[in-house]
């Protein structure tokens, strides 16, 4: 008897969650959405944007934060390459453009990446 009613209590499970899924799957046809559910999974799972006035979002764990004079010095290069402007943060480069980068606006407010190489020249400047 004890295995009887178990038996019929994940036999009712079963079907509750397949008429559950089942309705999904109805209401999402229904809705004439040319999506895939994997597509609309993809979408939701991407990360969301970086918050507004960090175009550049957080610092990655493979890149680390510069301190004192490398620091000074990439700082200063990159302010005389864009002629000034605000500097965000700067710190090692882990994308290979440079062995640095300093991530800042210009004066207008534009985003920029300045990347520096080891002898504290820039190598190039990207908008973002």
């Amino acid at each position: 008897m004890f295995r009887t009613r178990i038996g019929k209590a994940f036999a009712v499970t079963a079907m509750v969650a397949g008429m559950s899924v089942g309705s999904y799957g109805i209401a999402f046809a229904a809705s004439g959405s040319s999506q895939s559910a994997a597509a609309i999974t993809t979408t939701q799972a991407q990360p969301a944007a970086p918050p507004s006035g960090s175009p550049w979002g957080q610092q990655r764990s493979d890149e680390t934060v510069l301190t004192g004079d490398a620091a000074d010095k990439v700082t200063a290069a990159a302010l005389a390459e864009v002629g000034g402007g605000t500097i965000v943060r700067v710190e090692t480069d882990a994308d290979g453009h440079a062995k640095y980068e300093a991530h800042m606006t210009k004066a207008d407010g534009t985003p920029v990446t300045v990347y520096v190489d080891a002898s504290f020249d820039v190598v190039s400047v990207e908008s973002r």
